[in-house]
């Protein structure tokens, strides 16, 4: 099975994503950062999804979480606000899938073991993910919620659709034990 079929495989939430074109630069930015950090597509089924505690979550599950809590979200604001807050469900999903995709040249596995590579402890993922992002086409408002989706973002103001994907993302962080 080809990388960009197994990756819709582990994330069957891209398909949420009505754009095709973004849809397939989505696809493109994961396959990318799987190349470059030597990564196989199963490899993101295994490995942790933070380095910053014991965890054992994996890195694509944590990814789904975030993507189906920021769905979730989408539909209650739909429901509940009937239209008067308007959210760009593409770019959501874009961003909540991609939020993350730095992880794969943050990290290293030596000896079974999980670790940060020398880049990843000189670039944290929400640059290097920026950085992948870029290079694959994806849209600056995708861009902005990988580049502000962690504490780096902190002094800066976010999109609505980055304010979601920064709360999934520190919801799953914050809830779950390590």
């Amino acid at each position: 099975m080809e990388v960009k079929d197994k990756l819709r495989e582990i994330f069957p939430e891209i398909d949420w994503i009505e754009d095709e074109k973004l849809r397939d630069k989505v696809v493109s930015t994961w396959a990318d950062g799987l190349f470059r950090g030597g990564w196989e597509p199963e490899d993101i089924t295994r490995m942790p999804f933070t380095l910053a505690k014991p965890v054992d979550i994996s890195f694509a599950q944590h990814v789904r979480s975030v993507t189906k809590i920021c769905k979730a979200v989408a539909e209650t604001f739909d429901e509940v606000y009937q239209g008067k807050l308007k959210l760009d469900r593409d770019t959501l999903f874009a961003g909540a899938l991609l939020h993350d995709v730095g992880k794969l040249l943050e990290m290293e596995e030596s000896a079974g073991t999980f670790r940060k590579s020398p880049d990843g402890r000189l670039v944290r993922h929400p640059f290097s993910g920026v950085a992948l992002a870029d290079e694959n086409g994806i849209p600056p408002a995708v861009q902005h919620i990988i580049g502000t989706h962690s504490k780096e973002g902190d002094p800066y103001p976010r999109t609505p659709e980055a304010v979601i994907v920064h709360l999934a993302d520190f919801m799953n962080f914050d809830t779950i034990p390590g």
